[in-house]
């Protein structure tokens, strides 16, 4: 589980091709990778990955055929910048929102215009992940959680202040950029819950939640 509060950037050190799949090495000058051990998470662009043989400042990762297709990880090369996440421990604050590191899907970046001294950034996503895009709702964006401000249809709004451009892969972004898109796992599990089991009448209505005070009958 992390946070979408990325912690550092690191680079792509070594891409391999090991039977149809990839096992990478992911290194950092600026994160302290000590506290790793064997098998702990780390996302990587918004993409959980178990750490193998961790050092002070790198680790590798396998990476399955299914991860590569769902992802801009297949587009990746040696010498890529990178954010980096460890995942989140009980104590720790949750500075972003909740983020598990599965990719729904990927977008690509339409425009990216001055706002002040921020950045408005404007993305479009697949119709089928539209829907979970949410005016003020978050949104995780290779790995970097975002509050989505203005939707239209299948595009959307980000704002992104200097620090944050500063500390994440960000500042690299142009027009046509393929992004991972992490919607909110809220509102995933909601709409599952109004969908109901599909042999059965039970599940959570519309009813239900206004009932609760969640939504405006």
């Amino acid at each position: 589980m992390f946070t979408g509060i990325i912690a550092a950037t690191g680079t792509v050190s070594r891409i391999q091709n090991i039977g149809g799949d990839w096992r990478l090495t992911i290194r950092s000058e600026t994160l302290d990778l000590s506290s790793v051990q064997p098998g702990d998470s780390i996302a990587v662009s918004g993409v959980c990955l178990t750490a193998l043989a961790p050092t002070s400042q790198q680790f590798s990762a396998d990476v399955s055929r299914e991860t590569l297709a769902c992802t801009t990880l297949q587009h990746w090369h040696e010498g890529d910048l990178v954010n980096l996440e460890l995942a989140m421990q009980p104590q720790s604050r949750l500075g972003g929102h909740i983020v598990s590191g599965h990719v729904d899907g990927v977008g690509e970046l339409v425009s990216r215009l001055p706002d002040g001294r921020s950045e408005r950034l404007v993305l479009r996503v697949p119709p089928a992940l539209a829907r979970y895009i949410a005016h003020k709702g978050s949104v995780c964006l290779d790995g970097v959680s975002l509050t989505v401000n203005e939707v239209n249809g299948n595009e959307f709004g980000v704002n992104i202040i200097p620090h944050t451009a500063e500390r994440t892969t960000l500042h690299l972004f142009k027009a046509g950029r393929r992004v991972n898109v992490e919607v909110d796992v809220i509102a995933r599990y909601l709409e599952r819950l109004l969908q109901g089991a599909a042999d059965t009448t039970q599940g959570l209505t519309l009813e239900q939640l206004a009932r609760a005070g969640f939504i405006n009958p």
